[in-house]
């Protein structure tokens, strides 16, 4: 078959470029197509593909305002010519899913999440707006929405990242969706024989992850919180940090296996739609305290007793009390924990089941 990957933009090494570098391996002859791509920017396995733009590409200040071209998303990625692919896999979060197919091609949507900016967190992204900017915004997003649901009836088979994205894929879209978890390279990540008398935080700087009720958390718990990342909130986030909160801006992924491995337990205050990093501390046999919604659910055994330790703790809102209570509640049981069954439960989501699994449904919604 003749395979297209389409992307929604190529600008970083985030959790849907790892899936795309994933397929990438998987259809070694396939094109990609994308909103943007500066070069460098994302892994040699992806950038070693055929990458085609679309005409976004050319604007002004792109670089490093891409995302202020939102209205005119549909247009650009409507506008890749696509007739003579068997097969056409989209990566989405955004508009990568509204592609127009060849009508006799599969198009398979792995679907990270519904447009989070235009329905449930659009309060989130553009809260707080002026009178005249909020009424553009909302006029925008009125006509995204429109588009978002119109065009996911171009897809042949949704697959969700959770059943968390399987729900919303069903609220926004009347479609049924597979879930398939994303991979994780398991192998990248070890136990240590050292644990380190730290806990860790590492995420993108936005406001939906709700980083300032943990760094205001560990303020007052007076414990060690390393945090790992960077984004739009980092002058907020240090200006709200105590003595016993280090940021550690980027590091290498070697780095960041090290970290994993030696916290004493990750931090996850956030709602995320899977949230690889739980997985991937897990995979380096250390626990998580988490928020306990979303993706979250289902990537983490909670706490039960000293027979059945699972793989962390949750706590049920969002607020520096909340988790002070739920470390609190950690350090009372952190002995129960094993690296050995905190790990094993990572591997449900190691690379192999993924691919096993996609190449399963690919064969299926072929056979059709």
């Amino acid at each position: 078959m003749k395979v297209a990957l389409i992307h929604d933009w190529l600008t970083g090494m985030r959790g849907g470029e790892r899936c795309l570098e994933q397929l990438c391996r998987m259809f070694p002859g396939a094109d990609i197509y994308t909103l943007f791509h500066f070069d460098g920017s994302v892994s040699s396995e992806i950038e070693a593909h055929p990458v085609k733009t679309s005409f976004l590409q050319r604007f002004p200040f792109v670089k490093g305002h891409y995302r202020s071209y939102l209205p005119l998303f549909p247009l650009a990625v409507e506008g890749f010519r696509l007739e003579n692919y068997d097969l056409i896999v989209s990566t989405s979060h955004c508009v990568a899913k509204g592609i127009i197919p060849n009508p006799e091609a599969v198009h398979v949507c792995y679907c990270f999440t519904p447009m989070r900016y235009i329905w449930d967190r659009r309060f989130d992204y553009f809260g707080g707006q002026g009178r005249l900017k909020g009424a553009f915004i909302s006029l925008v997003s009125h006509y995204l929405r429109w588009w978002d649901v119109a065009s996911s009836r171009r897809v042949s088979r949704f697959v969700a990242i959770s059943e968390y994205v399987k729900k919303r894929i069903h609220a926004f879209y009347h479609r049924e969706a597979a879930v398939l978890y994303p991979p994780v390279d398991c192998d990248r990540f070890h136990p240590s024989d050292k644990v380190e008398d730290f806990y860790l935080l590492v995420s993108a700087f936005a406001p939906y992850k709700k980083m300032d009720q943990a760094i205001l958390a560990f303020n007052r718990l007076g414990r060690r919180l390393r945090v790992v990342g960077s984004g739009q909130d980092e002058r907020k986030l240090k200006s709200l940090a105590g003595g016993d909160v280090e940021f550690l801006g980027k590091v290498s992924e070697r780095e960041l296996a090290g970290l994993y491995a030696r916290c004493r337990a990750l931090v996850f205050p956030g709602v995320e739609d899977f949230g690889l990093v739980p997985v991937e501390v897990q995979a380096s046999g250390r626990p998580v305290i988490a928020y306990g919604r979303g993706g979250a659910l289902e990537s983490i055994v909670p706490f039960r007793d000293a027979d059945n330790p699972g793989t962390g703790i949750f706590f049920e809102r969002q607020t520096p009390e909340a988790i002070c209570e739920a470390v609190e509640r950690f350090e009372t049981v952190e002995k129960y924990f094993s690296p050995e069954t905190i790990r094993k439960n990572a591997l449900r989501f190691d690379t192999k089941q993924f691919v096993e699994r996609f190449e399963s449904l690919v064969r299926d919604v072929n056979a059709r």
